[in-house]
């Protein structure tokens, strides 16, 4: 009797279980799917926003990356991450030249790039320790008011030339900029201290004018204001894009190589603390793609650093040019450019 009362136990309780448990089936069927939380990313970069946003904005369509950036100057961004250390919410450091990038690397905050990646690029232009990776190139080149001046018989095979009195109140230079710096510190590295104060004193002897930038130096040598300045290739060409070939200036590459003829890179970094390790490595991969290198090339007329890919027709081969053969990596010490040019004047 017992055994027949304790099997209608069990039957009642499978009459009872049976339709909580297709109703907890139903509910939870019913739920909608919990998607993954979206990928993000941290840029800070001390690129402008004008030339680099649009090539962001075709990272984040192709990969459904959502991307917060954060501009200002190279040097500016590299003292921001610095002074916030391990709390930095930066997952990529995407400067303007190798100076900004080697002060964070000192730092230790950069990660080391995977070798898959650093083999697309030639290794002058990445770190000697494999922790940034260049992305484009940009020449610093002589800008010259086409109705002035004869390149070929005017214009000094090398910068200590125009420390010549013949020069006077006839030269551009912007001292704030990064890039003019960079070339500063080139100067320092290759020529020492004394030879440098030299140069920007007898530059600035020569009544030199003073400029926020590269783009108004080439919009001041198109219009007479100045016959020469000391700028980086890519400027002039957004000019004569905008302004047609009849624009009156050009560039001048110095034939005399030197510290004058330097190839800066702009380069990036994965800051080894960001949160978003994954997205940082798709955008850095990313930027050494064809089609980042051909926005490049294309739409900035900078130099590509991945083989294979076509430059700019009004740029001469990079190949080509008479560089200095300097390690980037030399050019870390941005503050003691700073004190000298403040030093000679040239900073307040």
């Amino acid at each position: 009797m017992s055994k027949i009362v304790f099997k209608n136990t069990i039957v009642s309780m499978k009459i009872v279980l049976y339709p909580v448990i297709v109703s907890i089936l139903f509910v939870v069927s019913c739920q909608p799917e919990v998607e993954p939380a979206p990928q993000s990313l941290v840029v800070y970069s001390g690129r402008s926003e004008s030339l680099v946003q649009p090539i962001i904005d075709q990272f984040k369509a192709a990969s459904g990356i959502e991307v917060k950036v954060k501009y200002g100057k190279t040097a500016e961004m590299a003292a921001v991450l610095m002074e916030e250390g391990d709390n930095s919410p930066a997952d990529v450091f995407w400067a303007q030249d190798p100076g900004g990038l080697g002060a964070v690397a000192e730092s230790s905050m950069f990660a080391e790039l995977p070798a898959y990646l650093l083999a697309n690029v030639d290794s002058k232009f990445q770190s000697k320790d494999g922790d940034w990776v260049g992305v484009s190139g940009r020449a610093r080149v002589i800008v010259y008011n086409t109705t002035t001046i004869d390149p070929e018989k005017d214009l000094p095979s090398d910068l200590w030339g125009f420390v010549e009195p013949e020069w006077k109140s006839r030269l551009g230079w912007a001292p704030t900029n990064g890039s003019f710096q960079a070339m500063v510190t080139a100067l320092r590295s290759t020529w020492g201290e004394e030879k440098t104060k030299e140069w920007l004193e007898g530059i600035m002897a020569n009544n030199v004018g003073v400029y926020p930038n590269n783009t108004s130096q080439v919009a001041a040598a198109a219009a007479g204001e100045i016959d020469v300045g000391f700028v980086n290739h890519y400027y002039l060409y957004r000019f004569i894009v905008s302004e047609g070939e009849s624009f009156e200036a050009r560039n001048y590459f110095l034939p005399g190589g030197g510290p004058g003829s330097l190839v800066m890179v702009a380069g990036v970094g994965r800051i080894q603390t960001g949160q978003n390790e994954d997205s940082a490595m798709k955008f850095i991969e990313f930027l050494l793609s064809p089609l980042a290198q051909q926005y490049f090339a294309e739409q900035t007329y900078e130099y590509p650093l991945v083989e294979g890919v076509k430059i700019h027709r009004e740029l001469m081969p990079i190949a080509e040019l008479n560089k200095i053969d300097i390690d980037l990596s030399d050019l870390i010490d941005l503050q003691g450019t700073v004190d000298l040019l403040t030093e000679v004047g040239a900073l307040e």
